[in-house]
């Protein structure tokens, strides 16, 4: 298998409530979708939006409600005062903060936020890590 990661399906109670959280909080555009998901375009990774009981009938198994759910989702920045920035537009626009922005214990700045259906993301300054301009992420530290 390519080392890469393709699509990321959340499984979502209410798919027009989560599509329009992910819209108007987090400010995505959706791409052109089916109307029983729902699609947004990451530059190079799609991410989707899929009713809980049907990605669960999908793999075969049960649908969990367990607001633990053992991972987060990340969006890393340039910098703490952008982590700020973006927690300012995300509690303006009614997101639930799980974690206000602060230093961490490997040297980076971050907070989580979560979407209706509890899926946790983190915004995250990592100063040992490059962004790129096109957006994508280089584990090399940033050039002095």
């Amino acid at each position: 298998m390519e080392q890469r990661l393709s699509l990321i399906t959340l499984g979502v109670a209410d798919l027009a409530r989560t599509k329009e959280f992910y819209e108007k909080v987090v400010g995505w555009k959706p791409a052109p979708s089916p109307p029983e998901i729902a699609f947004f375009d990451l530059g190079g990774v799609i991410f989707s939006l899929f009713p809980d009981s049907e990605l669960a009938k999908d793999y075969g198994g049960k649908s969990s409600k367990a607001s633990y759910r053992g991972f987060a989702l990340a969006h890393n920045v340039r910098s703490p005062n952008e982590v700020d920035a973006l927690f300012a537009k995300l509690k303006a626009r009614g997101a639930h903060i799980v974690k206000e922005p602060e230093k961490v214990f490997w040297g980076g700045y971050s907070g989580y936020f979560a979407d209706p259906d509890g899926h946790k993301w983190e915004i995250a300054f990592n100063p040992y890590w490059t962004i790129l301009e096109d957006g994508r992420i280089s584990m090399q530290p940033p050039a002095k």
